[in-house]
């Protein structure tokens, strides 16, 4: 299984953002939950796409910055820091973990200053 996630984070937590951040980007987030060491109120935002190992490549990079680039000056305004705007892939493998990025890719995401982080989890086996 793959996870690849837009994150953005902001200063001042409230609905208010996330809620502008949603409606900015015309994506569905995933759903903020108050967790008991969480303010009140969001203070990230988050998108999150799923794939499992037989579907075809998802251009996550690309896919993301397409949505964030032309918007970025629009989530500026909204107290949203570049710092604190990140990509990142989870990847669950049972073999492996072997990623690849194209270098068209990498120049573009640091072009636009957005961080990326990856994780790879040995998936352990279920019939244990």
């Amino acid at each position: 299984m793959k996870y690849y996630r837009l994150y953005i984070g902001y200063d001042k937590p409230g609905f208010e953002t996330y809620d502008a951040i949603t409606q900015l980007l015309g994506v569905v987030p995933e759903p903020w939950e108050k967790h008991w060491f969480s303010s009140e109120q969001p203070d990230s935002w988050s998108y999150l796409v799923v794939s499992d190992d037989e579907a075809p490549y998802f251009d996550f990079i690309n896919i993301f910055l397409d949505l964030l680039e032309p918007k970025l000056d629009a989530l500026l305004q909204l107290g949203v820091e570049k710092e604190c705007i990140s990509l990142s892939i989870t990847y669950l493998y049972t073999h492996q973990c072997a990623l690849g990025f194209d270098a068209q890719e990498m120049l573009r995401l640091g072009r636009s200053g957005v961080g990326l982080s990856i994780d790879c989890h040995e998936e352990k086996d279920k019939a244990r």
